[in-house]
């Protein structure tokens, strides 16, 4: 800390603190701190209590109980009064330049640095200082290369999910052994990854129509003074996640029609492309669509929620000594949340994967949505709807360590903290 002191009161960049940008410092740090108490201190009577402090990051977006409130003070507060006055706010920040609450924020971050290849998560956010140095690019940068690798890392599962989504049914009992064997035998090592070219090349579009749209829908639902709400947050990152997918479908088409292609169907993503184009026009790329945007609102629903109320049980029961929960407890937090999204938008991803294979398959009827549904459940009961969710789970571990280990080091060589 003393060092992140140094580098902001060296303000001439010699490498030398003198006593007058160390008194400009101390006046800039001082200026700051004392806004950051005055914003705090809602009933203006010179003391932060527990109930301002929830109310203060109410307005950010983030709600903690009074019990969580009272953690933060007790690390300020000096002389045991459960209150935090001038005194004691200043001598704390004076030497932690980092503000404790944007420390809690920062850890806490909802992260989408957890690629498990079903990006309908709500984007990340970055504060207008990662905007104002360029870092955010860098962040959406790593997490990019940190979702191909993984998503390459996990595609034979991933294929094999496709496999058992389409053919699996009760007459065909296509198990994770039984389906391997039958992907090698017709197609050799190679076909395990069929249709991952396409996965990893939508990743960029994606991301970056998701991170635009995020920023301009979040403008659009701000409230008056400025501050969003939960609510506003998850509309704003389900309708951006719906207009990413909206202009990226055609590939997901393509992923899932190489997937369950057969060897030397298709030489590749282009001629994959061409062929349905040229048998079955343009109407065949959004086939699917429904059931696809329809899913994003039980997944994202369910994985902020879940995420909430793990984090908020941490804070409660488990926050010791700091807000700083560790990895671990974030990457579990948001492996949890991601994958009851998971499970409660299964059967629609399902629908949408038979829908977009329809057509490939010899002999079976092009249905719509509703009709298949029925037609799932009159001959295979609710079972049928989750075809394909075991490799599905089986690839979230190893997927969200791939990205995890990968996202760090593409931060370390992006010089990103």
């Amino acid at each position: 800390s003393q060092q992140k002191i140094f580098k902001a009161g060296d303000t001439n960049q010699d490498g030398q603190l003198d006593f007058e940008e160390f008194m400009q410092y101390l006046k800039d740090h001082e200026k700051k701190m004392k806004l950051a108490f005055k914003s705090l201190d809602k009933n203006n009577d010179g003391k932060i209590e527990a109930s301002e402090v929830v109310q203060s990051l109410k307005i950010l977006g983030i709600s903690i109980s009074e019990k969580q409130a009272e953690k933060i003070l007790q690390s300020i507060d000096a002389d045991g009064t459960m209150t935090v006055d001038w005194n004691e706010w200043r001598d704390h920040f004076m030497f932690n330049p980092a503000t404790d609450i944007e420390e809690i924020i920062r850890y806490w971050k909802h992260s989408t640095v957890l690629d498990i290849g079903d990006s309908l998560t709500v984007p990340d956010e970055f504060t207008e200082e990662e905007k104002k140095t360029g870092q955010w690019w860098k962040q959406l940068l790593a997490g990019g290369v940190a979702g191909a690798v993984s998503r390459t890392g996990t595609a034979p599962l991933d294929r094999l999910k496709v496999m058992m989504q389409v053919h699996g049914s009760k007459s065909n009992k296509m198990n994770i052994a039984s389906g391997f064997k039958q992907m090698l035998k017709e197609g050799g090592v190679r076909s395990l990854w069929r249709g991952n070219g396409v996965n990893v090349v939508k990743i960029a579009p994606e991301t970056a129509i998701k991170f635009w749209a995020y920023e301009q829908y979040k403008k659009i639902l701000t409230k008056d003074d400025g501050k969003l709400g939960t609510v506003e947050r998850f509309v704003s990152g389900s309708l951006a996640g719906a207009t990413a997918q909206t202009s990226i479908y055609p590939m997901e088409v393509l992923k899932t029609r190489l997937a369950v292609g057969k060897t030397g169907q298709y030489s590749g993503m282009f001629d994959c492309a061409k062929k349905i184009l040229k048998r079955e026009g343009v109407k065949a790329f959004y086939k699917g669509y429904i059931p696809n945007i329809l899913g994003i609102i039980p997944y994202a629903g369910i994985d902020l929620a879940v995420y909430e109320l793990l984090k908020s049980t941490w804070l409660e029961h488990y926050a010791s000594s700091s807000a700083n929960p560790g990895v671990f407890v974030l990457l579990g937090c948001g492996t949890v949340s991601s994958t009851c999204g998971q499970l409660a938008s299964y059967p629609l991803a399902l629908i949408r994967t038979r829908m977009q294979a329809q057509a490939s398959v010899e002999g079976a009827p092009q249905l719509n949505m509703v009709s298949l549904f029925q037609r799932i459940i009159a001959t295979e009961g609710i079972r049928g709807l989750y075809r394909g969710i075991a490799p599905n789970f089986m690839k979230v571990l190893p997927a969200v360590s791939i990205s995890y280990v990968v996202y760090e080091k593409m931060k370390q060589n992006l010089g990103i903290a």
